[in-house]
């Protein structure tokens, strides 16, 4: 556990900690937060906003910030304050904040995308940022099996400011792949790019040997000076010398895009998950942060006077299965069992206010399908209830029997295996209790075994693992095309191969009851293919029913944010609950940056 389990009202700080896991060293390190924010309040024109977010220190921890590259220090949500993204979304309102880019626009005729950057805008050493950046950020996407790729097939700068981006498989994903990458600089990454434009050029692919190199180098390259290596083009930047443990500082970068709009000098960000950034929560040491907080803390946190802010991430954990380990989950059968053996609002409940059990069991958020699913469609879903007896009677059509209690697999072995989950992430902890005590009851034998949350996926990756869980849905993009490519591909064979793994070891190529014979990498792209939504929805459908019917993972949880949100000590106010910027997903668009961006965020 990540967190005590009982109340943590009336403990002493150092008790706290102890419960939570840090010790001697957590209570130091908090009591000395709290000094100096004691200080930081006390310093007239001193503005500064505190945050918390996980991160590798130096030298595992590195600066080669590239999309798909292992233990870089990118920060999450306030990487889109170092490296501009081309906009931000409004999840609710649906338009955009534009940043780095000026416009862009389809061209359905010749299926082309043309992204038109800001003039004017520099790195933080002064040199200008232009299509060059875009171009070799691109690139170098592809090197590391970025999934716009599977919708690209070239591009090409037609100015100094403007990128087309020629469509194989013309999408309005598109559109959201491009406009919310981070430009990285040419001067860092051009040699990686123009060894690709080579690569793809003489008709070689990736998976060719010069392929295989050409990824491997770039995930291994490591700026050797970060001060001069590291250009970055928002309006603040990596103090590389204050990088601890604990802690580290963004400074303000005055060259940067809507610096001068930004109403704080610097951000301190608190390193650590759940457990480490507890006690400077209670210290009030922290402005906002979105770390999955138990009931208990929570509690505390509220009693300490500090608003807790809920906003839908649209997704949340879910149940991984090892078929290249475990070949009796290959029948779609023994996947659904599972699925009816699971009480998941029983598993959801655990994490408290903030946790809902999956309903409709689409592969993508709850509170999305209506928008996506005729009602007719969705009658169709399969929900899964718990039925104990359901998933009895289906393991048993699946050739699993029952001895002395046990569940024995079709080859004849007990059902007994080994489930991991992120050690630092409570409501995967929780998640992963609930079902190891419900399975055990119903036959089925789950020893638990947490992972540090930094290698965990990459074992799924790798295939080291047997059960595991970890996320499913996309809380980084609204249009369901990314939640199944997070559920078909990040940790199965098109991705994980980044890691050299197949991971969940789910073939793509599939025979279905309500459709036949199907291809799931194609159904995914046809999920966000073309420029007519209403087409999409038709493919979106297919997608759906077909996650639901082969369950390659089994969602368990659906969560809603968390988030301590202090007011009045270095932030004046946060929005109202019911703003509709509260409903951007705080994993991706989030509302602390985009306020942040429009000066709409006041020091206290």
């Amino acid at each position: 556990m990540r967190t005590p389990s009982s109340s943590v009202r009336g403990l002493s700080r150092r008790r706290l900690l102890e419960l939570v896991g840090l010790g001697a060293a957590g209570a130091a390190t908090a009591a000395a937060c709290a000094a100096q924010d004691r200080e930081t309040r006390g310093s007239e024109g001193l503005r500064e906003f505190h945050g918390a977010w996980p991160y590798q220190v130096p030298p595992k921890g590195h600066f080669n910030l590239m999309a798909g590259v292992t233990d870089a220090i990118e920060l999450g949500m306030y990487r889109d304050l170092i490296f501009l993204p081309g906009g931000m979304w409004y999840w609710q309102e649906k338009k955009w904040e534009p940043l780095l880019g000026e416009k862009w626009a389809f061209d359905p005729d010749n299926s082309t995308f043309s992204y038109t950057i800001r003039s004017g805008l520099t790195w933080n050493d002064g040199t200008p940022i232009t299509s060059e950046d875009v171009v070799s950020t691109f690139m170098c996407r592809r090197v590391m099996r970025q999934t716009e790729w599977q919708f690209l097939n070239k591009l090409e700068a037609t100015d100094d400011h403007t990128v087309v981006f020629t469509m194989n498989n013309a999408s309005t994903v598109v559109e959201r792949y491009v406009v919310r990458a981070h430009v990285l600089p040419h001067a860092t990454y051009g040699e990686f790019a123009q060894r690709a434009t080579d690569l793809f050029e003489s008709g070689e692919d990736l998976d060719s040997d010069e392929g295989k190199k050409l990824n491997e180098e770039l995930q291994a390259y490591r700026p050797k000076d970060p001060n001069k290596d590291v250009l970055t083009s928002g309006p603040f930047r990596y103090d590389f010398a204050s990088i601890t443990n604990a802690q580290l500082t963004l400074v303000k970068n005055d060259k940067g895009f809507a610096a001068e709009k930004i109403k704080f000098d610097k951000i301190t960000l608190y390193n650590g998950e759940t457990t480490d950034i507890t006690p400077v929560v209670l210290a009030k040491s922290v402005d906002y942060a979105t770390h999955g907080f138990p009931t208990a803390t929570e509690k505390e946190i509220v009693n300490k006077g500090i608003r807790i802010l809920r906003p839908p991430t649209y997704a949340g954990g879910g149940l991984f299965l090892n078929l290249d380990a475990l070949p009796e989950f290959r029948d779609v059968r023994a996947r659904q069992a599972l699925a009816h053996a699971i009480d998941r609002d029983l598993a959801a409940k655990v994490g408290g206010e903030s946790y809902k059990g999956v309903q409709l069991m689409a592969g993508f958020s709850d509170i999305q399908v209506p928008a996506w699913l005729t009602e007719e469609d969705q009658a169709r879903l399969n929900r899964y209830e718990h039925d104990p007896a359901k998933a009895a009677e289906m393991f048993q059509e699946a050739g699993w029997t029952k001895r002395a209690g046990t569940w024995h697999t079709p080859q004849g072995k007990p059902a007994k295996y080994e489930i991991s989950y992120p050690a630092e992430y409570f409501d995967y902890v929780a998640a992963a209790q609930s079902i190891s005590r419900e399975l055990k009851d119903f036959g089925i034998q789950l020893t638990m075994r947490g992972v540090t949350f930094t290698q965990q996926p990459i074992d799924l990756d790798k295939g080291n693992f047997e059960f595991a869980m970890q996320g499913w849905g996309s809380s980084s993009d609204p249009h369901p095309h990314f939640s199944f490519v997070s559920d078909f591909f990040t940790h199965n064979t098109p991705i994980a191969a980044n890691q050299g793994g197949k991971g969940i070891a789910f073939p793509l190529v599939q025979e279905t009851k309500a459709f036949g014979k199907i291809d799931l990498e194609k159904i995914v792209n046809d999920a966000g293919s073309g420029l007519d939504e209403e087409l999409q929805k038709r493919n979106v459908t297919i997608a759906a029913r077909a996650f639901n019917e082969l369950l390659p993972i089994i969602p368990i949880e659906e969560r809603y944010g968390n988030n301590p949100a202090l007011e009045g000590v270095r932030v004046k106010q946060w929005p109202a609950d019911d703003g509709p910027i509260m409903l951007n997903a705080p994993y991706a668009d989030n509302f602390t940056t985009l306020l942040m961006f429009k000066g709409g965020l006041d020091p206290a």
